[in-house]
C-alpha cells in the first residue's frame, strides 16, 4: 500500500512538471513581454523626472523673479523715505534759522 501511494505522488509530481514544461516559443514571448513593460516603466519614469526637474526649475525662477522685484520694491521705497526725510530736515533747518 505504501509502495502504491508513493507511486501515486511520484507519478502526480511527473504529470504536474510535464504539464509546467514551457516551450521555447513560450518563453521567449514572455521575455518580449518583460523586456516591453521594463521599458515602458522606463520611459515613464524618465517622464516622470523631467516634469519635475521642470516644475522645480520653473518654481526656481519664479522665486528669483519674486525676490528681485521685493529688492527693486524696498530700494524704491527707501529712495523716497530718504528724499521725504531730506525734505523734513531742509524745512525743520529753514524754519530754525527764520525763528533765531
Amino acid at each position: 500500500m505504501k509502495i502504491t501511494k508513493a507511486m501515486a505522488v511520484a507519478a502526480g509530481i511527473i504529470a504536474l512538471t510535464a504539464c509546467n514544461k514551457k516551450r521555447p516559443e513560450q518563453n521567449q514571448a514572455s521575455q518580449i513581454e518583460a523586456n516591453a513593460e521594463n521599458q515602458a516603466e522606463n520611459v515613464t519614469a524618465r517622464g516622470e523626472n523631467e516634469a519635475a526637474n521642470i516644475m522645480n526649475s520653473a518654481e526656481n525662477k519664479a522665486a528669483s523673479v519674486k525676490n528681485q522685484a521685493s529688492n527693486e520694491a524696498a530700494a524704491i521705497k527707501n529712495a523716497g523715505e530718504n528724499r521725504a526725510d531730506a525734505i523734513r530736515n531742509a524745512a525743520e533747518n529753514s524754519s530754525s534759522k527764520k525763528t533765531k
